[in-house]
């Protein structure tokens, strides 16, 4: 699964960061494995943008990241809890 799947309120574990297409680079991959999108780190799913599209606001730890959907679309997520909201 990947992040920009998940819905509000769900919990997931970081798989890996891969880039998903052309405008995902090994820089953008090494960024957002700087920032703590790294195997086995639990991240929250708390909201869209309006419309339900972008941005994604995600927490890693204490940190909130405000991610663009193709960023959200390189990282591959493990479902460990869902919260509806």
């Amino acid at each position: 699964m990947l992040l920009s799947e998940l819905p509000n309120g769900a919990h997931a574990l970081v798989e890996r960061v891969f880039s998903a297409n052309q405008e995902i680079d090994s820089v953008t991959v090494q960024r957002l494995e700087e920032l703590g999108f790294i195997a086995g780190e639990p991240v929250l799913m708390l909201r869209r943008g309006p419309g339900g599209r972008e941005p994604l606001a995600v927490q890693i730890g204490e940190t909130l990241f405000a991610l663009r959907l193709v960023e959200a679309q390189s990282i591959a997520v493990t479902l460990t809890e869902t919260v509806t909201v």
